[in-house]
């Protein structure tokens, strides 16, 4: 049978490709055809809190762009680290992702040596979303009027006051801390097992002070029924002005600490995979209608790449260990 130049020189091509295609790693293969099924989006806490409205914002338009549903799965408990430690274990094929935050990420393993994972290097860095701030507040009938006159008050009652956070080793306990080692003052830590309850006992006048997500305390705030006395970051939240940085007050001027979000996935995931993802999520991020839904909750939005986010989280960890070393934090 006699085959034409056209048709051997076709199967010859055809040969090529696939033998090309056999010696391709296994990662890279199945990169090239990523996405080809749904993508699960890991959030380590339940529904309703900041971690988890950031997911829910950003997870439908990233769907739409890679042509695959984006599905949350909210798995709570131990401070986001059954979350974390479900996607650091997962197939490093792209289809298991993780929200993650600070709280997970780095506090966790430096808080409590029973975590077994390593966020900065378990974990591959995809796109930085941003950070929302916390802000340090007061019962109303607390006599300090701003944080200069709150840490004179502290000086002069050393372990008198005390500080509500959402409990031991959450980024709000460490907010408090930094507060207390930039003052140099003492006040007394009470650990609450919610952000509720904290409240609650806020506004009842039953605990001095607390350290609040911004979204959360906000409504309280412009109601008068707490004072607020500053923010954790180093600049005033865009979503509220009129609340001052604790930074501006010379005695804190090294206070500078958010709640961060950001898109990771497990380490050894195909760099195509990765840079695709963040690709898109910079794209989503982008658009007006997302960013304007998480400035509403108080989050600013500053995409990084993965070099970048990585060099973030590094930064972040190195700062939260020398917080929690110096307050000796232990879970």
């Amino acid at each position: 049978m006699k085959i034409s130049l056209r048709t051997a020189t076709a199967a010859t091509l055809l040969f090529s490709a696939a033998s090309a295609m056999s010696l391709l790693p296994a990662g890279a293969a199945r990169a090239s055809e990523w996405p080809a099924k749904p993508i699960t989006l890991v959030v380590g806490y339940t529904a309703g809190g900041s971690v988890d409205l950031v997911a829910r914002t950003i997870a439908p338009e990233l769907g739409k762009r890679l042509g695959q549903s984006v599905v949350i799965e909210n798995l709570g408990g131990a401070g986001g680290t059954i979350g974390a430690a479900r996607v650091v274990k997962a197939e490093a094929d792209g289809y298991t992702l993780l929200m993650g935050s600070g709280s997970e990420v780095s506090i966790a393993r430096v808080t409590n040596p029973a975590v077994r994972y390593d966020g900065e290097k378990d974990l591959a860095p995809i796109t930085f979303v941003g950070t929302q701030p916390m802000v340090l507040v007061g019962k109303p009938t607390l006599p300090a009027r701003n944080a200069a006159e709150l840490i004179a008050l502290a000086k002069a009652q050393p372990d008198k006051l005390a500080y509500a956070s959402s409990g031991v080793g959450t980024p709000l306990n460490l907010a408090g801390e930094l507060i207390k080692q930039q003052g140099k003052v003492g006040i007394t830590h009470v650990p609450y097992k919610g952000a509720s309850a904290m409240a609650t006992d806020l506004l009842g006048g039953q605990i001095d002070l607390a350290v609040m997500v911004l979204s959360s305390a906000l409504p309280h705030i412009q109601a008068g029924r707490v004072k607020a006395y500053g923010v954790t970051e180093a600049k005033r939240a865009a979503v509220a002005p009129e609340v001052p940085a604790l930074a501006e007050t010379p005695a804190l001027k090294g206070v500078d600490m958010g709640v961060w979000f950001g898109l990771m996935a497990p380490k050894a995931t195909p760099r195509a995979v990765v840079d695709r993802l963040n690709n898109e999520m910079q794209a989503v991020l982008a658009m007006p209608e997302v960013r304007k839904k998480l400035a509403e909750a108080g989050v600013e939005v500053a995409p990084a790449n993965p070099a970048q986010f990585a060099a973030f989280v590094k930064r972040e960890t190195a700062k939260y260990r020398t917080i929690v070393q110096a307050a000796g934090i232990q879970q």
